[in-house]
């Protein structure tokens, strides 16, 4: 009697959704990126779950506010991501 899904293969979706410690292949939900400044264009390494206000080096404008989990980054900025070798730009806005 054959199962309904495949336990071994399951989808990337399906990954992304469990618990971090109960997927086939344990991996965090946090990471690093670099966030580009709106005001003087510096960049700075902020890590995705920070507990601390982070300020521009340059400017010392606030790039991102903590909240209950994720870092609010803040509206205008440019961030770049580093997935599996792949550099992905994005502009936050809300």
């Amino acid at each position: 009697m054959p199962l309904a899904k495949d336990l071994l293969h399951p989808s990337p979706e399906e990954e992304r959704r469990r618990h971090k410690k109960k997927r086939l292949v344990q991996s965090p939900n946090s990471y690093f990126m670099d966030v580009k400044c709106p005001g003087c264009y510096k960049i700075t390494t902020v890590f995705s779950h920070a507990q601390t206000v982070v300020l521009c080096v340059g400017c010392s404008t606030v790039l991102c506010q903590p909240t209950g989990g994720k870092a609010r980054l803040t509206e205008g900025c440019i961030i770049y991501y580093d997935f599996h070798k792949c550099l992905v730009k994005v502009t936050v806005k809300h």
